[in-house]
């Protein structure tokens, strides 16, 4: 199975606002064509990204996958040409582990940094980023992985 939710609204209240009509509009991303490799990630938060700075956006998504996938997260290909901005991270990885994860429930945020010199303005449903699903391959002499996910963002690899 694949594919995109919305977080829970607890999560939701917690991670960006308790605002119950924000919530019902959140838009699963989806493919522009028939030929799009990317799923258009829109964002639920409104700011503005001055020159030099970078700024956090919120989707109020989850994604489900199989065990040997991955969602890998790309800036959308307007954003560096026209206004100079990308992902901060280059590229992100969502690992299927991070589904319902217990800190945050695999709620993905996209973070942008403007390398230009105009301000961008983000608002609530623009499209900010693209995922496209991903099958990866693993060495075949490796050693069982012992190790299960138990934080949000950056807690792979980290003992509780």
């Amino acid at each position: 199975m694949r594919k995109f939710e919305r977080i829970s609204y607890k999560q939701f209240k917690k991670d960006i606002s308790d605002d119950k009509e924000l919530y019902k509009s959140i838009v699963l991303p989806t493919r522009s064509t028939s030929n799009s490799a990317g799923y258009d990630i829109r964002s639920m938060t409104h700011d503005i990204i001055k020159p030099g700075e970078s700024k956090v956006f919120k989707t109020g998504l989850k994604v489900i996958m199989e065990s040997d996938e991955a969602l890998l997260i790309f800036d959308r290909s307007s954003f560096g040409y026209k206004y100079n901005v990308s992902l901060a991270n280059s590229v992100g990885v969502i690992d299927s582990d991070f589904y319902n994860n217990p800190e945050n429930e695999g709620h993905f945020s996209v973070k942008l940094i403007n390398h230009g010199d105009k301000d961008l303005e983000i608002n609530i449903g623009d499209r900010i980023a693209q995922g496209i699903f991903m099958k990866y391959l693993v060495v075949d002499d490796e050693k069982e992985i012992k190790n299960k996910r138990k934080g949000g963002i950056g807690s792979t690899g980290k003992e509780s």
